[in-house]
Order: C-alpha cells, then sequence, then structure tokens
C-alpha cells in the first residue's frame, strides 16, 4: 500500500511541472503607462497607451488593458487589434483573452480576417487550441465574389472552413443560395448544404436537400429531392450534375423532365439538357408522355431526343421505339416527330395497331392538327398493308382457325374521325380479301379481287365497306368453296402477338428489367438516413472528434474568457 501511494504522489508531482510549462504567460511587450495599484480593479494591473502583448505566437494590440497576472488573462479595451502570424487579424471595440486556454472573446464591431476571406459581426469566439472561430450574433463573410450572410457560424482555420447552420445566405453575382446547413471552404469555393436549400440565378431555380456546389467553377452535384427549374421546364433526378456556365445539367436515376405549360413530360434513368441548345437527350426506361385531346400519348425508345423550343420542338427516338394511345399503338426502329408540322415519321418496319387493325408499310406517316390536338391523317407509303382481325368469324365458327380481312396496296391514305380512323384509300395495285355478312351477321361469302384504287371505311374500328375501283376484278367465294392456303395475300404477315395494349406494354422486357433493379437500389438507398457523400463524411468525423466549447458568461457581465470557466 505503501508503494502504490508513492508512485501516485511521483505522478502527480510529475505532472504539475508539465501542466505549467504548457501554461505559457502572457508577455507585455510595451505600455506608456502601468498602474499596479490593485484599488482600480482588484487583482489586476492597468496597461494604458500603445499597449502591445505577446503570447504563443498571437500579438494583441489595445489602448487599455486590465491585466490579471495571476489568471494569465487579460480584458481589452478600445482599437483592440488580435493578429496570429499572418493567418488570422482580428479587430474589435472589446477583447478577452485567456492564455492558459488560449481562449479569446472578441465584441463590438468585430472584424476577423484571414488571406482569402473577411468576417464582420458583433461579437466572436477564438479558441487557438483548435484553431476554430465561431459566432451567434449574425455575421457577414466576403470571400472573392461570394457574400455569406449567416445568424452563426464557424471557422474552421486549418481546414478553411465555415460551417453555418442558421439563416445562410450566399450571394453572388449569377445566383443567391440560401439554406439552414452550408459548409463552405474559402480556399476553393467548394459549398455542401444540408437540408432544404434554394439557389436562385438569373435563367434558373434550384432546390435541393442534400448537395454540393463549386462556386469558382458553377459546377453542382445534387442529391436528395432535388430539381431545376427553367422558366416552364422542371428537372428532376435522384442525383443531378450542373454546370451553370453552360446551361447544362444531367441527371441520373427517377429523371423526369417536365413542360408544365406545355403538356410535356419525358422520363427515364438517366438524362441532359443543353438549356442554350433548347435540347435534350434521355435514356434507360425513356418515355415520353404528351397529352392530346385530353389523353396521353406514351412515345419509348432506348435513346430518345429532343431539340427545339415548345411549340417547334422535334422529337427522335432510336432502336425499338413504341407509343401508345387508349386507341392507338404502334412500334418502329426509330420515330420522328416535329411538334410544329404535326407530323410524326414511323421509319424501318412500322406497324400501327387502330383497334383491331393492323396498319404496315415501309413508312408510317401520322398527321395531327396542333390546332385540335387531333390525329388528322395516315399515310403509309410503299407496301401499304391493313389486316383485321374477322371477330365476328371466331365468334360464329370458334372451331375454325381465325380469319382476317386484308386490303394493300403500293400507298394508303387514311382520315380520323374523333382519334379513330374512318376512311381510307389504297391506290395502284390494290388487292383484297373480305369477309361478306347479311343483315343477320351470317356469313354470306368471301370478295377476294384486284383493282387500282380500294376505297374503305371504318365504324369504331371496324371495316363497314369495302369497294373496288378502277378496273376492279374480284369474285365472291362460298366459304367452303375457297381453301385456307388462298386466304391470305402475298407479303401477310399478322402481328398480333406484338400488339401493344397498355402503357407498360410499350417497354421491352429488359427495360422492365432495367427499371425494376434501378427502383430496388433507389428504395434501399432511401433506407439509409442522411446517407452523406465522401466528403460530407470526412466533415462529419471531423466535427465528431472536435467538439465545440460552449463558453458561460457570468451573469450580469459581457461573455469572458476568463474566470467564467471557459
Amino acid at each position: 500500500m505503501k508503494k502504490l501511494f508513492f508512485i501516485i504522489i511521483c505522478l502527480v508531482l510529475y505532472a504539475v511541472p508539465t501542466t505549467a510549462q504548457q501554461n505559457k504567460p502572457i508577455v507585455i511587450e510595451n505600455s506608456d503607462y502601468t498602474n499596479r495599484d490593485e484599488t482600480e480593479v482588484p487583482g489586476a494591473a492597468v496597461l494604458t497607451g500603445n499597449v502591445k502583448l505577446l503570447h504563443d505566437g498571437v500579438r494583441i494590440f489595445a489602448n487599455k488593458v486590465y491585466y490579471f497576472e495571476a489568471e494569465n488573462y487579460a480584458k481589452l479595451f478600445g482599437d483592440v487589434k488580435m493578429n496570429q502570424g499572418d493567418t488570422i487579424f482580428m479587430d474589435s471595440k472589446y477583447a478577452e483573452y485567456n492564455g492558459n486556454k488560449k481562449f479569446a472573446f472578441a465584441s463590438g464591431n468585430v472584424n476577423m480576417r484571414s488571406p482569402d476571406t473577411r468576417l464582420t459581426t458583433d461579437t466572436v469566439y477564438f479558441d487557438r487550441n483548435i484553431q476554430e472561430a465561431y459566432y451567434n450574433s449574425y455575421g457577414t463573410i466576403v470571400n472573392d465574389k461570394n457574400t455569406l450572410k449567416s445568424k452563426s457560424g464557424r471557422f474552421v482555420i486549418p481546414q478553411k472552413k465555415y460551417q453555418f447552420r442558421t439563416a445562410v445566405t450566399l450571394t453572388n453575382p449569377e445566383y443567391v443560395m440560401a439554406t439552414n446547413n452550408l459548409d463552405y471552404y474559402t480556399n476553393s469555393g467548394h459549398s455542401y448544404v444540408f437540408g432544404p436549400t434554394t439557389i436562385t440565378g438569373k435563367t434558373s431555380f434550384i432546390y435541393t436537400e442534400k448537395g454540393f456546389y463549386d462556386t469558382k467553377k458553377n459546377l453542382a452535384h445534387l442529391l436528395t429531392n432535388s430539381y431545376i427549374r427553367y422558366d416552364t421546364q422542371l428537372i428532376k433526378g435522384d442525383s443531378i450534375y450542373y454546370d451553370r456556365k453552360r446551361e447544362f445539367s444531367s441527371a441520373t436515376n427517377n429523371v423526369s423532365v417536365t413542360d408544365t405549360v406545355n403538356k410535356f413530360d419525358i422520363r427515364g434513368h438517366y438524362g441532359e439538357v443543353f438549356k442554350l441548345k433548347d435540347s435534350l437527350f434521355i435514356t434507360k426506361h425513356a418515355v415520353a408522355v404528351t397529352l392530346v385531346e385530353q389523353d396521353s400519348l406514351y412515345t419509348h425508345a432506348k435513346r430518345m431526343v429532343v431539340t427545339g423550343k415548345p411549340g417547334f420542338r422535334i422529337m427522335r427516338g432510336y432502336n425499338d421505339a413504341r407509343f401508345y394511345k387508349t386507341d392507338m399503338s404502334g412500334k418502329c426502329d426509330s420515330i420522328h416527330s416535329d411538334e410544329a408540322k404535326g407530323l410524326t415519321q414511323l421509319i424501318k418496319r412500322p406497324v400501327v395497331w387502330n383497334g383491331e387493325s393492323q396498319v404496315t408499310g415501309d413508312v408510317i406517316h401520322i398527321i395531327s392538327n396542333s390546332k385540335t390536338e387531333q390525329i388528322d391523317s395516315l399515310k403509309v407509303l410503299n407496301n401499304a398493308f391493313i389486316i383485321q382481325k374477322d371477330t365476328l368469324f371466331s365468334h360464329r365458327y370458334p372451331d375454325k382457325p381465325e380469319q382476317f380481312n386484308q386490303i394493300k396496296g403500293v400507298n394508303l391514305y387514311g382520315k380520323f374521325k374523333d382519334n379513330k380512323l374512318s376512311e381510307v384509300d389504297l391506290i395502284k395495285n390494290t388487292e383484297k380479301i373480305y369477309y361478306m355478312y347479311g343483315d343477320d351477321n351470317e356469313l354470306i361469302g368471301i370478295d377476294k379481287g384486284v383493282s387500282s384504287k380500294i376505297h374503305m371505311e371504318l365504324e369504331n374500328n371496324e371495316i363497314v365497306v369495302v369497294q373496288s375501283m378502277i378496273k376492279p376484278e374480284s369474285s365472291s367465294y362460298p366459304e367452303s368453296d375457297l381453301p385456307g392456303n388462298v386466304r391470305k395475300l402475298r407479303n401477310f404477315v399478322w402481328r398480333g402477338d406484338e400488339m401493344i395494349k397498355t402503357k407498360d406494354d410499350i417497354f421491352p422486357q429488359e427495360e422492365k428489367d432495367l427499371h425494376e433493379a434501378i427502383l430496388k437500389k433507389t428504395r434501399a438507398d432511401k433506407k439509409v438516413e442522411d446517407k452523406p457523400m465522401e466528403i460530407m463524411q470526412e466533415t462529419l468525423d471531423y466535427d465528431k472528434d472536435h467538439p465545440k466549447p460552449k463558453p458561460k458568461p457570468e451573469a450580469g457581465a459581457p461573455a469572458t474568457a476568463g474566470k467564467s470557466g471557459q
């Protein structure tokens, strides 16, 4: 027991001189007049006139100082200046400095400067041990072209980083950023925001709840609940990259670009927008949604490009293009749509379904009326072919193979009424096979023939009239007299198994699988709360390892860095 007691005494005695050695005394370099009569200020010497103090690398200047030598502590009055080497310069009307704790407090028109920033506020606390300064009395920081204002802030000097947590605005000649949580690096101009944030520019408005902004290069990376708004255009995505100088943005996962006024929305999982060029590119489960006469038209392709201003947009879809509308659908290799002309071109192996009718040809043009927003007409150029499944035959003869009405020619010209195909003219080298029924829906015969022109009329997407014109040659056969092998015209191809019956059918299976995989990953990511970017995590780790001091001023006295226990 005596031996243990001896060891403890030795450790205590050893620790005392070490602590004393760390607490360097404040050195008085100059004072025009020194009064050590403690009747004026108990326990303090009063220094006046050109007072200069030095403590562990910081020089202090003031007009008047109360110096408490026993506590290694000073109160400073009038034109106070503190200089830490060539890195930190702080001016104020009043200040306090604790040499043992290397902690400073300044108030009254505080002006704190570093080589690249200037902070002005009413009160600053400066902990030299961890090289951090903070304020809670509204402050303004000027750095390069940026002016930052906030209710409270903290300056982490080794990282040249300001942390703002209340009512922050960053004003730049090109935009204004407003948030409650901002980390700002003065040397790089990098900003990291946490929580609801807006960035208002001359031509754009940005909202995000987590993101990064490079104030020097005008680049942004936006994450949680972010969007960019240009006039009537709204860009959303799980992750958005933005280049203000080029007016370029790209977005990844759950991307949508919406024109709120002009009834246009395009979605996918990767997109690029060039505002200055009025162009948009989107891929990965891409779909464009356009409102047509109170009905939505859904168009898909693996890659979709939209160019031009509203009213003059041109949309191009490449590779396995498909579209769906409640009364019409179709597919082709590529699609080209001109909004001003109201012209949609289906290119390479196109097919259009209108009700039970299938229309094919080398090239198909769908023409819309831009004023009424209704489909006006249809053109099929080269190898025009209309096939319609005869549902009446299948109903009356369920045990027999399906039969089809067929009409073909070189070119086809069709007219729409109420968005339904109502009249069709086929021109040159026309052929037909048509199942004729009486009033009691009994099959009368099968009409087969050729001519130079065929006129056809439809009601509710059903063929009701087929009329051969100009040199018609046709014959009517009883159903039993016309063999099955001659009931199909040459080049007959029924593509009913490809028919797009719902808006989900516009996506091939691989696109659906991609979409589900991305949605699954998105849901998993959202379960991880406040999942920060790597640099944000580093910031949080630094804060955790460096707890902030909390000064507690004496009751009825100014906040102090001395006897108050700071």
